[in-house]
């Protein structure tokens, strides 16, 4: 009985000390992970050729929304986004198949700027199609006064 009350209290202590290591990951409090999040993701951005845009305030925000949804009843509803914490990235693949998608990852991060990469990720086709496609992913991200910088290599998944 004694063992087994050593043995509990052991493992409550190393689970909380293993969660202040992993919380911490040796970053400073000022430090905040620059990782994007998927807000949305359709196939017709209104724009002809691949194109990022960095949108830091809601004006602007809106006014992408408002030609994508120019030719949409009822359209997209706008993303929310606190633009006092956070940024959007919008990226615009270009006229492309349809069963191809661009999708943006955090390569390289510095005290400086904020590195971009572009992955392809083809979707199984069911069926062979014609029809072209101008698809757009939303991401937001923690706000930041880094430069992003966008590499304009793209990696095939």
């Amino acid at each position: 009985m004694r063992y087994l009350s050593i043995v509990v209290f052991m493992v409550l202590f190393s689970c909380n000390g293993q969660k202040k290591a992993a919380g911490d990951g040796g970053k400073g409090a000022d430090e905040v992970p620059k990782t994007l999040t998927l807000l949305l993701r359709d196939n017709y951005s209104g724009l002809d050729t691949v194109a990022t845009l960095v949108i830091k305030d809601k004006k602007a925000f809106q006014k992408f929304f408002s030609r994508v949804n120019r030719t949409r009843k009822p359209g997209l509803q706008v993303p929310e986004v606190d633009f006092s914490k956070e940024m959007v990235l919008i990226h615009c693949s270009g006229y492309g198949p349809i069963g191809e998608q661009d999708s943006l990852f955090v390569a390289n991060e510095n005290e400086l700027e904020l590195q971009l990469k572009s992955m392809v990720v083809k979707r199984e086709k069911q069926h062979t199609s014609a029809v072209k496609v101008s698809p757009f992913s939303v991401y937001k991200l923690p706000l930041t006064t880094k430069r992003i910088v966008f590499d304009k290599g793209r990696q095939n998944k």
